[in-house]
């Protein structure tokens, strides 16, 4: 049985960012632009008022302050509210496979590695935007990389069992150097016209190059990875291939874009991702006063606040449980790599943390990581 390392990671940005407060005034516009169309409706008790939403009320209810986003017109438009990204022809790169590019380019760099060195490549995200081929395989041409690539989605835990596939592939000895890569376009999907969700999301792309240790000079040794699922409906998105063969065809449905009941989530998800991650450390035989840093998910401050405190038995200290959603919003299966991507450098060997993604599903995975 081999080791499992991670030797390189990579984040791409997109050049566009939205503010709080300019995604508050396209809101607004928008809201101000229904409650008009059907003031009637409104009048007679048929329909409700669509409600203003606030930079105070976003920075409350999530902590997030910003979100970079592949098209900002098109968001901020208040008689459209969604993305707008070319056709692309079928003989021209993807866009999730152009930026997932980027990530892996910087990781391979990271690590004095090149696309042909690799042999596997998870493409692990939220939405892929085609059905086949694997957009996965997609990159794997596009890098140049050998062996095998296929598709993952755990939706906002896509990275975690992206690794922990990776990471047993290396350990039997079926692969020798691993790509998993997390683009995540999640700007497609949101509803941007709803006050409770639409400030959640941003765009990026992560990746993270995964090598056998005797191949790896420097890195964080993968001492443990630890997954779980249990089906719930609370964050859902019930858009796929065989929408046209409903009854309502391809009607802009609500339910056809992210939906959760927050409240339930936090309090269903928050109490297994604790209970999850205290049994790994256990299994694996790490205290928590052991951990040097947790990279949680990325989706709410509060959240992660509530997690850091579970497992330490405390309030995190500084620098403990670093988070960068107040800059990139939620980017489901990205925001733990990224804060592993950019909180990790001052690690001394020996030194723990331990990266935990949790989500839809519900699901959760959680990865040990050694400074080597």
């Amino acid at each position: 049985m081999h080791q499992a390392v991670i030797t390189g990671t990579g984040v791409y940005t997109p050049e566009h960012v939205i503010t709080n407060a300019e995604l508050v005034e396209a809101f607004n516009a928008y809201a101000d632009l229904f409650n008009a169309e059907n003031a009637e409706a409104i009048a007679a008790g048929e329909i409700e008022a669509k409600p203003h939403s606030s930079v105070e009320f976003i920075l409350k209810a999530s902590g997030i302050e910003q979100r970079y986003v592949m098209d900002k017109e098109g968001v901020l438009d208040p008689t459209r509210m969604y993305p707008r990204l070319r056709q692309r022809s079928d003989d021209e790169p993807g866009i999730m496979a152009e930026i997932a590019l980027d990530a892996c380019n910087k990781a391979l760099a990271q690590a004095g590695r090149k696309g042909e060195d690799v042999d596997l490549v998870i493409c692990a995200a939220s939405n892929m935007e085609r059905a086949y081929p694997a957009v996965a395989i997609e990159i794997q041409k596009l890098l140049g990389a050998g062996g095998f690539a296929f598709d993952m989605n755990v939706a906002c835990s896509s990275a975690t069992f992206g690794i922990q596939a990776a990471a047993d592939m290396i350990r039997t000895g079926s692969v020798r150097r691993a790509l998993v890569v997390n683009p995540e376009i999640t700007s497609g999907h949101l509803e941007w016209r709803d006050r409770d969700c639409h400030f959640i999301f941003g765009d990026v792309a992560t990746a993270t190059l995964i090598e056998r240790r005797e191949d790896a000079p420097h890195g964080f040794l993968i001492r443990s990875t630890r997954c779980a699922t249990e089906f719930s409906n609370n964050i859902r998105n019930n858009n796929g291939f065989l929408r046209r063969t409903r009854p309502d065809g391809v009607a802009d449905r609500r339910d056809m874009q992210f939906m959760q009941e927050g409240r339930k989530v936090f309090k269903e998800v928050m109490p297994m991702v604790a209970q999850h991650i205290l049994g790994h450390l256990a299994d694996a035989e790490v205290k928590p006063t052991d951990l040097h840093r947790l990279w949680l998910h990325q989706a709410n401050k509060t959240m992660n606040d509530f997690v850091g405190k579970k497992v330490l038995g405390r309030d995190p200290e500084p620098g403990e449980q670093p988070n960068i959603l107040q800059d990139y919003a939620n980017t489901s299966s990205a925001g733990s790599i990224i804060a592993f991507s950019k909180y990790s450098d001052d690690f001394k060997p020996g030194e723990i943390g331990l990266i935990c993604s949790f989500g839809a599903g519900y699901s959760v995975g959680s990865v040990v990581l050694e400074k080597i």
